[in-house]
This record gives C-alpha cells, structure tokens and sequence, in this order.
C-alpha cells in the first residue's frame, strides 16, 4: 500500500510542475512543420504540419494537415506519433521526472487519415528509428516559437541506419553489419550543438571502428566530424559525422534508412539550417546516390567497392552575425569552418589566424 501510495504521489507531482512548467508559455497556437525526406517507394516528401494549442495549463497537439499513409515504410503508429510528442516535450523541459503524469497535460488529438496513424497491413518498419525524430522536430519547431529561451534549433534527427550484408570468403561465413550514426545537435539561446550526439531518440551509436574492422571484411578509409556541417547561428549547430567504408573481400549489398537528405535541421531565431544527409557508393570507381537521397536497399557491392556517408549538421540559433569574432576564430582554428565560410556565413574576416576588425566590420555593416 505505501508503495502504491508513493507511485500516485510522484505521479501527480509530475503531472503538477509539466502544468507549472506550460502555464508559463503564453496562450496561443503555434504552428511547427516537419519533412520525411521519402517513404521510399515515392520520391515525394512526407510532411509533418503540426498546430500546438496552449490554454491555460495544457498543451494540445493537432497533426490533422500531415501527408496521408504512405506506400513505403515510413508510416507511423500510433503510439509512436504519441510518445515523439513525449519524447520532444522531456527534451523541452527535462527536470520533470519522467511517469504518466507529466504526459497528462499534453492531449494529442488522433490524426486519422495522415500517415502519422497507420493502421495494418501499412508498412511501418522507418516510423520508430526515423518518422518518430521528424516528429519530435515539428514539435521543435512549434516550441521554439513558444519558449525560445528554452528550445534547440532541430538535431541531426536521424538514426544513419545504414547495414551491409555479404560473405566473407576468408572466415567462410555470412555477415551482417549494422551502423548507428551520430549527427550535430541544434544550438540554443546559452550555448553551440553538441558535434556528433547520439540519436533524438536513443543513446545508441557504433562501437569503435577498430572493433568494427576485426569482426567484418571492412576497412574505414576515414571516420571523422563532418567540418562546416553545422548550421550557423549565434549559437551553431553541431557537426555532423563523415565516414568512408571499404569493403576488402567477397560480396555485399548495403542498405540505407536515414533522413535529411532534402532538407537539413532546422535553424531557429534566424539561424541557419544544418547540413543534409548525404550517401555515395563508389561501385567499379563510379559513384552512385540513391534515387531517395537517404534510402535504399540491396545496392550490390564488391571487393575494393567503398560507402561515403556524411551525416547532418545542428540547425544554428539566432543571426549569424551576432556570433562572437572570438568564437569564430576559434571555430575556424579547430577546423570546423574555412576562413572564406567564416566571412560568408558569419561576417567574420580572418587573415593569418587573426580577426581583422576592420573587414569585420565592414562585413557585418552590409
């Protein structure tokens, strides 16, 4: 009984400060939008229109303009659609300890006939690893209008599922890779993205490449952060990953569900947008880019055959000419953007590893 009374108790104080925590935000409606790069079949964007209504203590969530279900598997069910919502909310306010009660203010309104509500026999394998994050960024995307004090510009959001499978003829047996991708996250109104975070939706990524390379008939040409990914912004967004496999022996075909490679995450407050995914296999010395940019399946590959991923950049927040000179130059000597990107994207002049105040200002001025 004193267990049970406890769980109703933290129960009802989650459901408490999430009220405490809405009733902050202004009354109004907020508008958020979304994009699934393709279902895969049909090389159309899926869009994700989201209206948030904030009355009082409770927020209310209507996703009734998104696209209608989809041929390919990029359909959502239900409760996936529900807890993208929760998921973005924890990442808005965090401090709320997580239990049903801090979803109780938060009403979903079911939006039938949109591919966000997929009944069988629809194909849903993509909705958990990467509808759910496009999702959570329209959430992202209506918020930051509300709170953007306290709201990121959109993460990389995908899970850079990318599997090669063959046979490796030196152990005379089958294999099956498969790798999680980390992307750049959004910067915010205090601070830049984190480079290569994990998932929206997970803390799950590759193991080190040099276990990767014991274990299958591969060889990572380059594994490394994906300079000028990130979008720019005051605060900008973190940077994507750039890898390059090499498959050394026997055959494979590889396969591809990410997302982003239409449009890059969203900038907030005037920031820019983070850099789209990208993916090239090089087959006989020739490059190939899927037909869907971030999806495909069964691309035949041979020895000495490479994949080139490069996964998105954060989205950047607020105007890019407001970013300290400082921290452009320090940008610029880590690497993460040229000088010529420093004055393009940031109004930022450096000569010989030093800002010159004056083109500075000149540029800022137009």
């Amino acid at each position: 009984e004193t267990v049970v009374a406890a769980i109703v108790e933290l129960r009802r104080r989650a459901a408490h400060q999430m009220r405490a925590r809405i009733a902050t935000i202004a009354d109004g409606i907020y508008h958020g939008v979304a994009y699934v790069d393709s279902d895969g079949v049909v090389d159309e964007p899926l869009e994700i229109r989201l209206i948030v209504e904030k009355k009082g203590d409770t927020l209310t969530f209507d996703f009734a303009g998104s696209s209608p279900p989809c041929a390919g598997p990029m359909n959502s069910v239900l409760a996936t659609t529900h807890s993208s919502v929760y998921l973005a909310m924890r990442h808005i306010f965090p401090d709320v300890p997580i239990s049903a009660g801090a979803f109780e203010p938060l009403v979903i309104r079911r939006p039938e006939g949109t591919f966000l509500d997929a009944h069988y026999p629809r194909p849903v394998s993509g909705c958990a690893a990467e509808v759910s994050q496009r999702i959570a960024e329209a959430v992202f995307s209506a918020m930051v209008k509300a709170l953007p004090d306290k709201v990121t510009a959109a993460p990389a959001g995908s899970s850079g599922n990318f599997g090669l499978g063959g046979f490796d003829p030196a152990r005379n047996r089958p294999f099956v890779l498969y790798q999680l991708s980390g992307g750049g996250y959004g910067g915010n109104a205090d601070h830049d993205g984190l480079s290569n975070g994990c998932s929206t939706i997970g803390i799950s990524k590759s193991p080190p490449i040099e276990i990767m390379e014991q274990n299958y008939p591969i060889l990572y040409r380059h594994y490394a952060l994906r300079e000028g990914s990130g979008g720019a912004g005051r605060h900008r967004g973190g940077m994507g990953l750039a890898y390059e496999i090499e498959l050394l022996r026997g055959d494979a075909r590889a396969s591809f569900v990410m997302d982003h490679g239409r449009y890059g995450p969203q900038g907030a407050e005037g920031g820019a947008d983070g850099a789209v995914n990208t993916v090239t296999v090089w087959r006989n010395g020739e490059a190939h880019v899927p037909k869907h940019l971030s999806k495909e399946q069964d691309v035949p590959m041979r020895a000495g055959d490479r994949v080139s991923v490069e996964t998105p950049g954060g989205g950047g927040y607020g105007d890019p000419f407001q970013r300290r000179p400082e921290a452009v130059l320090e940008d610029v000597r880590l690497g993460y953007y040229t000088a010529e990107q420093a004055a393009k994207l940031f109004g930022v002049a450096i000569v010989d590893g030093r800002i010159d105040q004056d083109a500075t200002r000149r540029l800022r001025a137009r």
